[in-house]
Order: C-alpha cells, then sequence, then structure tokens
C-alpha cells in the first residue's frame, strides 16, 4: 500500500535550504521514494492559506518511509535543515 510524507515548512533562510533541497533529493530517490508536490504554487480552496511550502513524498509502504526517515543518511542530510526551516511532517496511508 502507498505511503505518503506530506511535509508542511515555512522556509526562514532560503541559501541554507536550497543546500538541504540539493541535498534530500538523491535521497529520497536512493530510497525508493518520489516527489508528487514540491513547492509550487498554492491556493486556498477553503480556510486560510497560511504561505507554508508544501511536500508530498510517496513511497511504496510505511516501512519503506520509516527506513528513509529513520536512515543515518537522512540524519546527516536533515542537519541542513536545522535553521532553515520549520514545519510539520506527517506520514499518511494511501488508497
Amino acid at each position: 500500500m502507498p505511503y505518503y510524507l506530506l511535509i508542511s515548512a515555512e522556509i526562514t533562510d532560503t541559501d541554507k535550504y536550497a543546500g538541504y533541497r540539493e541535498a534530500v533529493t538523491p535521497l529520497v530517490t536512493q530510497f525508493g521514494g518520489r516527489y508528487l508536490v514540491r513547492g509550487g504554487e498554492a491556493e486556498a480552496f477553503a480556510g486560510v492559506y497560511d504561505g507554508s511550502r508544501h511536500v508530498v513524498l510517496e513511497f511504496e509502504s510505511k516501512e519503506a518511509a520509516r527506513t528513509f526517515w529513520d536512515s543515518p543518511e537522512y540524519a546527516e542530510v536533515s542537519k541542513l535543515r536545522e535553521g532553515a526551516s520549520t514545519g510539520n511532517v506527517i506520514g499518511v496511508e494511501g488508497v
């Protein structure tokens, strides 16, 4: 069953975040993930859009997503995100 990581982030340092984005991209692919949404224009259809950056990653399973997230490789790359953004990451089962 597909599994998705839904990421909502506020970028606080665009230069530093660019380094994270560049480093994490091949890592997502290495762990079998793929980007379905990566930033882009957003619009509120209901409620209020707060300006956050949104990313949706698809993995083949919850276990694959967890393997990526908990990997030593991602732990190292995620340090590049520290001080560059704040936000939330939610895991959701697909249908």
